[in-house]
């Protein structure tokens, strides 16, 4: 199915010797519901933070929605001083993109085109202090099928390596979305799946999850 999506959109293709994103018999389930959420929300932050918020807005925010234990290490010297690369936390607005759509916020999840600019509304309005807490209430959250996300997950695994290449080899791209927007897609499917099984480990951290195969 991944490849024939690659081969519909005219990419190139993953050599034969390719990893399989999970094995015959893996179980597959996704992270926590809350999880995924607070995930979300931090990168909305981070977002906001990239965009003029201020740090001290910033930190006020993440105490009182209780989420400051789910920021890693890099993102709390962003957060409070603006330490980091600033361009890598811009490009996160893809990862958001993808957790709505496993979120079940979202319909439009199109590997050719950028996110969907209503999704905005969907997310926590830092802009009047929001809380995390009153967004889960308001967003309602749907959650997609263990699965069918990590069908998609498999699709961006082939997209990543396909992109890549085609950027590498000087191809036309697809659509209007870069390799790096691709990558932070898969980056936020990658670590919402869980797969259990001999080949796998334990689910890690956000800055854990591993794009380099």
């Amino acid at each position: 199915m991944s490849i024939e999506q690659l081969q519909r959109l005219g990419l190139p293709l993953p050599p034969a010797e390719f990893p399989l994103v999970w094995e015959p018999g893996d179980e597959v389930e996704l992270r926590p519901t809350g999880e995924i959420e607070a995930r979300t929300a931090v990168l909305q932050l981070i977002m906001a933070r990239c965009f003029g918020m201020i740090p001290e807005t910033a930190m006020s925010w993440l105490t009182a929605s209780r989420l400051t234990e789910m920021v890693t290490p890099p993102e709390w010297d962003f957060i409070a001083s603006g330490k980091g690369d600033h361009r890598s936390f811009v490009l996160h607005h893809d990862a958001v993109f993808a957790l709505c759509w496993v979120l079940g916020l979202t319909r439009e999840f199109d590997p050719t085109v950028p996110s969907d600019q209503r999704l905005l509304a969907q997310l926590p309005n830092l802009t009047v202090g929001e809380t995390f807490i009153d967004w889960r209430s308001r967003s309602l959250a749907a959650p997609r099928g263990p699965v069918e996300v990590a069908a998609m997950l498999d699709l961006h695994y082939c997209l990543d390596w396909g992109y890549l290449e085609a950027e590498r080899i000087g191809a036309p791209l697809p659509g209007l979305i870069d390799a790096n927007a691709i990558g932070q897609r898969r980056w936020a499917l990658e670590w919402t799946v869980v797969f259990r099984g001999p080949y796998h480990d334990p689910p890690g951290g956000w800055e854990e999850v591993d794009l380099s195969i």
